[in-house]
C-alpha cells in the first residue's frame, strides 16, 4: 500500500516537478545521485500542513460578518471569533517544539491533522458562540504545531542548495489555503441570501475543511520520518537510506556525520536557549517572527471582506475582491520560491518590507481623507504583492536556517510561539482600533494602517542590522556565522 501510494502521488505531482536528466532519477528507490522528484513529493506532502494552515486560519474572512450577525457580537467579540483560533496556535506551537522532538517531525505532523479534522466538523455544528470558539482553538492548536513542524521537517530532509525554495513550497502552500477558501466561501455566499448565510452559509465555510484536512492525515503516512530525528534516536541506517533517496549515497553519508557532530551539543532546556552565545540569534529570530505579523498582513487575510465592505463594495463583490487578494498573493509567492535561492534572503526581505511600509502610509491616508477609488484596491494589492514576495515566505526560510542544529527544535518552537502570540494581539485589536470612535474621528479609519507602517520600518532596520545571507550555505555554515 506504501508503494502504490508513492506511485500515486508521484502521478499527482508530474506536472509540477522538474524534469531529471537520467531515467533512473524517476525512481523512488536509492540511487548515486538522489531523487529530485522524491524530494518534491516528501516536501509537497510535508506542506499540505501549511495549506491547511492557510486554509484554517483564512475562513473566519468570509465568515465573520456571518457570525457577527448570527450571534450578535460586538468589536471585541467580533476580533475573538477572528482571533481565537490564534490563541490556539500559540497553545500549539508552545508544546510542538517537545513533540516534534520526542515523537518525530511526522506525527506531529500526524496529531496536527487530526486536531484540525476535529476543528473542521466542531465549528460547523454549534448554536453557542462559546461552542464555536472551543473548537477554533483545536484548530488552531493543530495549526500552531503545523506552523513549526512542517518547514522544520523540509528544511531537514532536503539538500542546502534547494532548501530555501523547497522551504518557500511550504509558504506557497499557505497561501494556496488561503486562496482556496476564498473561492469556497464565495461560492458558498452565492449558495442563499443574506438570511441563508447567517444562518447555515458560514456553517459550511468552516466544514469544508473536512476534506483537506482527511486528506493531509492519509498522505502523511506515505513520507519518511525526518532524517535528523532518526538519526538522534538511535536509527542512523533508516536516515541514511531517506538521505539516499534525497541526494544521493555520498550526500547521505556526509549529511549523516554532520548530524552526527552535533547532535551531542543540542540544549536541554529553554534557558539554555538564552544563554550568551546564542542570545543574539535567539533575539533576532523572535524579532523577525513578531514583525512578520506586526506589519499587518493577517488584517487583510481575515479581514479583507469587511475592509472591502467599508470602502463601498456590496457583500459578493467583497468577497470576489477577496479572490483576488488571494490570488496576488499566491502568484507573487511563487515570485519568490523562484528568486530566493537567486537574489538572496536580504534584498527580498528589505525591497518588500519598504514596499509593505508604503502601501500602508497610502492606505492610511486614504481612509484618513475618504478616498474611496480603485487605487485603494491597487494599494492593497501592491502591499498584498510586497508581502508574498518577501516577508511571507522568506522568513520562514530564515527562521528555519539560522538556529543553530543544537536549538533549532526549542528556538524554532519558541519564535513560532511568539509570531502567533503577535497575530493573536493584530487580529483582536484590528477591529478594536478600526471601529474606536475617538481614533475614528482624529484619523477615520486609516490609524491601524499607520501603526503597521512603522513595523514595516522597524523590520527593514532588523533586517540590514541583524541578518546575515544565508543563501547557499549548509546549515552547519550558518551555525558558524553566529561564532558560538
Amino acid at each position: 500500500m506504501r508503494a502504490f501510494g508513492q506511485r500515486l502521488l508521484i502521478g499527482l505531482l508530474e506536472s509540477t516537478q522538474h524534469r531529471e536528466s537520467d531515467d533512473h532519477m524517476t525512481h523512488l528507490s536509492q540511487s548515486d545521485t538522489g531523487s529530485g522528484r522524491y524530494t518534491m513529493l516528501v516536501t509537497v506532502v510535508a506542506a499540505l500542513g501549511g495549506l491547511l494552515f492557510g486554509y484554517d486560519t483564512a475562513v473566519i474572512a468570509g465568515a465573520i460578518g456571518f457570525l457577527q450577525t448570527h450571534f450578535d457580537l460586538d468589536a471585541t467579540m467580533k476580533g475573538w471569533a477572528a482571533s481565537s483560533a490564534l490563541l490556539g496556535c500559540v497553545i500549539g506551537v508552545s508544546f510542538a517544539g517537545i513533540v516534534a522532538d520526542r515523537m518525530g517531525r511526522k506525527k506531529a505532523l500526524l496529531l496536527s491533522a487530526v486536531l484540525l479534522l476535529v476543528s473542521a466538523v466542531g465549528t460547523a455544528l454549534p448554536d453557542q458562540f462559546w461552542v464555536f470558539v472551543v473548537y477554533r482553538m483545536i484548530g488552531g492548536i493543530g495549526v500552531g504545531i503545523a506552523s513549526m513542524a512542517s518547514p522544520m521537517y523540509i528544511a531537514e530532509i532536503t539538500p542546502g542548495r534547494i532548501r530555501g525554495r523547497m522551504v518557500s513550497v511550504n509558504q506557497f502552500a499557505i497561501v494556496t489555503g488561503m486562496l482556496i477558501i476564498y473561492f469556497v466561501n464565495y461560492f458558498i455566499a452565492l449558495q442563499g441570501d443574506e438570511v441563508w448565510n447567517v444562518d447555515a452559509g458560514w456553517r459550511w465555510m468552516f466544514g469544508s475543511e473536512a476534506l483537506p484536512a482527511t486528506l493531509f492525515l492519509v498522505l502523511l503516512f506515505f513520507i519518511p520520518e525526518s532524517p535528523r530525528w532518526l538519526v538522534e534516536n538511535g536509527q542512523k541506517e533508516k536516515a541514511h537510506a531517506v538521505l539516499s533517496k534525497v541526494g544521493g549515497t555520498a550526500f547521505a553519508e556526509s549529511e549523516v556525520q554532520s548530524i552526527e557532530a552535533t547532535l551531542n551539543q543540542e540544549v536541554e532546556t529553554l534557558g539554555q536557549l538564552f544563554r550568551t552565545g546564542w542570545r543574539k540569534v535567539m533575539i533576532l529570530g523572535i524579532a523577525l517572527a513578531v514583525l512578520q505579523q506586526v506589519t499587518g498582513i493577517n488584517v487583510f487575510l481575515y479581514y479583507a471582506p469587511e475592509i472591502f465592505k467599508k470602502l463601498g463594495s456590496g457583500g459578493d463583490a467583497a468577497l470576489l475582491q477577496t479572490v483576488v487578494v488571494g490570488a496576488v498573493n499566491l502568484a507573487f509567492t511563487i515570485v519568490a520560491i523562484w528568486t530566493v535561492d537567486r537574489l538572496g534572503r536580504k534584498p527580498l526581505m528589505m525591497f518588500g518590507a519598504t514596499g509593505m511600509g508604503i502601501s500602508l502610509v497610502a492606505m492610511g491616508l486614504a481612509a484618513q481623507l475618504q478616498v474611496i477609488s480603485i487605487w485603494v484596491l491597487l494599494c492593497i494589492l501592491a502591499y498584498i504583492a510586497c508581502f508574498a514576495l518577501s516577508v511571507g515566505p522568506v522568513t520562514w526560510v530564515i527562521l528555519s536556517e539560522i538556529y543553530p542544529t543544537r536549538i533549532r527544535g526549542r528556538a524554532m518552537s519558541v519564535a513560532t510561539f511568539f509570531l502567533w502570540s503577535a497575530n493573536f494581539i493584530v487580529s483582536q485589536t484590528f477591529p478594536m482600533m478600526d471601529e474606536s470612535p475617538a481614533l475614528i474621528a482624529q484619523f477615520n479609519h486609516g490609524f491601524p494602517f499607520y501603526v503597521y507602517a512603522i513595523f514595516c520600518l522597524a523590520l527593514v532596520l532588523v533586517v540590514w542590522k541583524g541578518i546575515p545571507e544565508t543563501k547557499g550555505h549548509s546549515l552547519e555554515e550558518i551555525e558558524g556565522f553566529w561564532k558560538l
